[in-house]
């Protein structure tokens, strides 16, 4: 609490910021865009400390800037030791005064800026990261380096903006012990032998993406060219003792989602597609653009239905997090809920119907154990990354089960329209839900503020009891329908119910609606229904019961 105290009071003083209406607590500083990074890193196996020299192309928004800021934890006797030291800072050829404590770095300047101006700035440092870059041992005990950057842990081994309003091009520049291959976000432009020990390597990435998406991954690797998407590569790096099994599993499905989601969304933003195993990520896998990091424990020759899907997933998120990419992390689930619900939409494209049911089964369930966890949880909230945790697994689940509903609410070419719109208006730049609202309302006539609010606003989940009796006299089904909300905020939502008959007879749908506590239907019907089934097309996020009254 003490550091955000600090980096709030060092923002009153150094600038004058743009009003914003996020809850988003980072220091923001509209007044500069960075246009590009180089990162140039000496890497060793005698020490974990890394030398570095940073050059930074900054943007000026305003005039008279005289100092700004930029995220870079600095060394302390807390962090035993760990953290960086800058040794100097120039810009022309002119060493510039600086700052560097409580993990800002700030910089002054030798002369006042002037709107639309561009300079370079140039910072060299060293040390010994105690976050973002992990230098360990993999499963097979050989020594690795790979960066885990997520949400802001960038600012420990390179100095940046560290949030995801900011977007930048980059290039890392590499000199690492020559038994090493090195790869990194977009395309190899080096790869030379220095000496007979040390190689330096050189990618470049021409597309912005914000800094949590850069990529550094230097092992023993094996690389495998799987083939190209539209010109671009597709490629598998892993642990050199790991080919065959690594080159196995990576071979599918990469090309087929690619092709699916530039087809339904709209084209792939990145110069390649890698799939890189890593020592760094623990479960999963980590999105990071054009070089998607993999858990090495997903690696077993298998082709396991959980790697598949976890392949899928970070690759919707090139799409959706890394192109598209949400303005704070008030709107993280326009990442991970996307990401979540555009591999359901892979999976019924390639593999079925009744495979994208059934992922929106487990979802359900999931979404039911997160709220008995934590009842408050809204996916749309006041979140910073300077204080906490930006997502939890309802991010994903309930984000990805809002979308299944907005689909079905629009119908699913407008929907797919809508996506396609929205990807076009903020493709390799950022979004708010807002934005994304106002998108998707060009392609329906309803007003969706109030169902996004019911749903990603609000923390509820919807019960409905559904007592019924069938009174043969009248030939008719009483049908009472209690919601029960976890507040006095009732939902307002259709509910589906599907009458099932003996003797061959065709089902019969009826759809309710719910806006009240209790509302009671009469329902004309020649004879009793065997079944009644409620949400049959699993379209609607409730939990259901029905109870006959004898």
């Amino acid at each position: 609490m003490l550091f955000l105290k600090k980096l709030m009071i060092q923002a009153l003083w150094l600038f004058v910021f743009v009003p914003s209406v996020f809850a988003d607590q980072y220091p923001f500083n509209y007044h500069i865009d960075i246009q590009h990074y180089i990162f140039t890193l000496t890497l060793s196996d005698d020490t974990d400390e890394i030398i570095g020299t940073t050059s930074i192309k900054i943007l000026f928004k305003s005039n008279d800037v005289s100092q700004f800021r930029l995220d870079f934890s600095n060394r302390t006797k807390e962090r035993l030791g760990k953290g960086m030291e800058v040794s100097a800072i120039r810009s022309e050829d002119t060493k510039l005064k600086f700052r560097h404590q409580d993990d800002a770095l700030v910089i002054k300047m030798d002369q006042p800026t002037n709107k639309g101006e561009i300079r370079t700035f140039i910072i060299q440092y060293r040390g010994v990261p105690e976050a973002g870059l992990e230098i360990k041992n993999n499963q097979f005990g050989d020594r690795t380096f790979f960066c885990e950057n997520w949400p802001n842990n960038t600012r420990h081994w390179l100095p940046t903006i560290d949030h995801p309003y900011e977007k930048a091009t980059v290039e890392f520049k590499i000199i690492a012990p020559a038994k090493y291959k090195v790869v990194s976000n977009g395309l190899l432009m080096e790869e030379s032998l220095l000496t007979e020990n040390n190689k330096f390597t050189h990618w470049k990435q021409s597309v912005p993406v914000s800094c949590w998406l850069y990529v550094l991954g230097v092992a023993e690797f094996a690389v495998q060219q799987v083939g190209t998407f539209e010109g671009k590569p597709i490629q598998t790096w892993v642990y050199a003792k790991n080919r065959d099994a690594g080159f196995h599993d990576f071979v599918y499905p990469t090309k087929n989602v690619l092709e699916f989601f530039s087809q339904y969304v709209g084209p792939f933003a990145y110069e390649k597609l890698a799939n890189i195993q890593s020592s760094s990520v623990t479960r999963g896998a980590m999105e990071t653009a054009s070089a998607i990091l993999y858990a090495e424990n997903l690696i077993t020759g298998q082709v396991t239905e959980r790697l598949r899907n976890v392949v899928i997933h970070e690759i919707a998120h090139q799409w959706f997090g890394n192109s598209v990419t949400e303005s704070t992390w008030d709107d993280a689930w326009l990442s991970e809920g996307f990401a979540t619900y555009f591999t359901m939409l892979f999976q019924e494209h390639q593999y079925g119907h009744e495979t994208y049911i059934q992922e929106l089964k487990a979802a359900k369930k999931l979404i039911k154990g997160y709220h008995t966890k934590d009842i408050n949880f809204n996916v749309i909230d006041e979140r910073t990354a300077e204080l906490g945790p930006v997502v939890t697994g309802m991010t994903y689940k309930k984000g990805a089960w809002f979308l299944h509903m907005l689909r079905e609410k629009m119908g699913h070419e407008n929907f797919k329209m809508g996506i396609q719109s929205y990807y076009k208006k903020y493709f390799n730049g950022h979004a708010s839900t807002a934005d994304f609202i106002r998108e998707m309302e060009f392609f329906t006539s309803e007003d969706l503020e109030p169902f996004l609010n019911q749903w990603l606003k609000r923390p509820d989940m919807l019960e409905i009891i559904a007592d019924w009796s069938y009174d043969e006299s009248l030939s008719e089904i009483n049908l009472i329908l209690t919601q029960k909300a976890t507040s006095e905020v009732l939902f307002n939502v259709p509910v589906e119910f599907e009458f099932h008959f003996a003797n061959g007879i065709d089902p019969m749908v009826f759809e309710a609606k719910i806006s009240t506590r209790k509302i009671n239907y009469k329902i004309p019907l020649q004879m009793k229904p065997q079944l009644i089934l409620a949400d049959p097309r699993t379209a609607l996020l409730a939990d259901i019961r029905i109870i006959e009254q004898k």
